[in-house]
């Protein structure tokens, strides 16, 4: 049985989980403004899978009888400069996350709640690829430079990106 705290902190998880979503739509925003629609559709597509994290939390908690607490959600920015400046925030807020995950890991382990340790060790192993596929992307604007022809080329490689759960 999860403690109270352990409720607490995966509310608090799951509240973090759509947050990442809404950001994520307002960067699919600032990009589809930039007529960068293949950026922004990848951008839509992460925003699905952080409501899709998010189901995972809410489940979890109704599974071991706890009880779901939806928060208000803070306005994220609406402009991230340059795309580079958009996918540096990514990694950033990725980063984030994953220490949100680590901590929830040590306070499973804190309280020997291994039900909950092995629940989130999806979402541990899920972050290290979140952290890989955003820094590949500043990888790739490193190299295009200020070369619009690969800007266009990324964009368009981008926006084949297929949503969670149907490859």
């Amino acid at each position: 049985m999860a403690s109270k705290n352990m409720i607490n902190a995966l509310n608090e998880q799951l509240n973090a989980e759509i947050s990442s979503a809404y950001l994520y739509l307002s960067m699919a925003a600032h990009l589809d403004g930039k007529s960068l629609e293949g950026m922004a559709h990848w951008m839509k597509m992460q925003a699905k899978e952080e409501l899709a994290h998010s189901a995972k939390f809410y489940a979890y908690i109704n599974d071991i009888n706890g009880s779901v607490k939806l928060e208000a959600i803070a306005k994220p920015d609406a402009d991230y400069g340059s795309v580079k400046g958009v996918f540096e925030a990514v990694l950033k807020h990725e980063k984030h996350v994953t220490d949100l995950i680590h901590k929830l890991v040590q306070l499973a382990r804190n309280e020997s709640d291994y039900a909950t340790e092995i629940f989130l060790q999806w979402f541990v192993s899920e972050q290290v690829e979140e952290e890989a596929n955003v820094g590949k992307i500043l990888d790739d604007l490193e190299l295009i430079g200020d070369k619009p022809q690969g800007l266009f080329m990324l964009d368009r490689q981008m926006g084949a990106r297929q949503a969670p759960g149907s490859h």
